[in-house]
């Protein structure tokens, strides 16, 4: 469970804060398209692949697989936003949950932190991780995040706490870790006053990426759907990037009608949905007999990656 954790606050920094070069602000995303894909390789030998498609339009989902083949460790999972307003902030409220599985088949559940985005009326947006995750693990530890904008008492952006616990035990704590998410963070064993250094994501290197180039990329491919929208923004001109960018949507639109007209339905090509997804509901019920309403997760099903035979 220490190393899990380790690997998820590590993850933070590189999803939420290291992608953005330093002095820049975020940038809004493009609206993912039904059956968008992406795929990618991690590391000099290529030996982590991810595989990405977008399941559903409305509401927004993504699922998503990465493996490591060496030493066949698992993540599968899907995510969601669901959107609201707060006086001068945007909030995300992450929905989904992912599993990752050991060779052992020792599993663990994750579940995700509210986004939240500052900074959009003055131009300068940048994000905040709010709320809470949850961790629950085959083992019988479990792990609770508490994030916050400012720390508790020295104020850092971007300042988590958390507690990994015994099911069946949860009033007492095996090891509280905190600090930075996006710097350095400690852990203290339970009745200890000792803390020790537990991460600085600071002095990570991360792992190279490799994307084909495009024109080896299949028509659904991210680069290959919005290239046209991302030449004419790189080149300033927003009247064409409108325009193509209504192509695509008008393109989808018309998709949909014919779908409708045919009853047909649509069918992702690497995902499909399990409700109830037996990993998932078997951690669930663990985590929620610790932590009670506090968890309140929407649904027991993951979309699974389609494994090819």
């Amino acid at each position: 469970m220490v190393a899990f954790v380790k690997w998820y606050v590590s993850s933070l920094n590189a999803s939420y804060s290291s992608r953005v070069p330093k002095g820049e602000w975020e940038k809004k995303p493009y609206n993912p398209v039904l059956g968008e894909q992406f795929f990618m390789s991690w590391g000099d030998d290529e030996s982590t692949k991810v595989i990405i498609e977008q399941v559903s339009h409305h509401p927004p989902l993504t699922g998503f697989y990465i493996k490591h083949a060496p030493s066949g460790i698992a993540l599968n999972g899907h995510t969601g936003q669901k959107t609201r307003f707060s006086t001068t902030s945007l909030i995300c409220d992450q929905v989904g949950q992912s599993v990752l599985v050991l060779p052992t088949d020792e599993s663990y559940l994750l579940t995700s932190p509210s986004l939240t985005v500052h900074g959009i009326w003055y131009a300068a947006p940048y994000i905040e991780l709010t709320g809470s995750s949850y961790v629950q693990s085959t083992t019988g530890l479990y792990a609770t995040f508490e994030f916050s904008s400012r720390g508790w008492i020295s104020g850092e952006r971007n300042s988590f706490k958390c507690y990994i616990r015994k099911n069946g035990a949860p009033k007492e704590y095996v090891y509280k870790i905190e600090g930075q998410w996006s710097g350095k963070s400690t852990i203290t064993p339970y009745g200890s006053k000792k803390s020790e250094p537990f991460l600085d994501v600071t002095s990570l290197t991360p792992a190279s990426k490799h994307v084909a180039e495009l024109d080896a990329q299949g028509d659904m491919e991210s680069r290959k759907v919005w290239q046209k929208v991302s030449d004419a923004i790189r080149q300033g001109d927003t009247t064409t990037a409108s325009a193509e960018k209504s192509k695509i949507e008008n393109q989808k639109r018309a998709e949909l009608a014919e779908r409708t007209q045919a009853n047909t339905d649509w069918k992702p090509a690497f995902f499909t949905w399990q409700d109830p997804e037996p990993k998932v509901q078997a951690m669930q019920r663990m985590l929620q007999s610790a932590v009670k309403n506090k968890y309140d997760p929407a649904t027991n099903g993951n979309w699974v990656y389609n494994a090819p035979q």
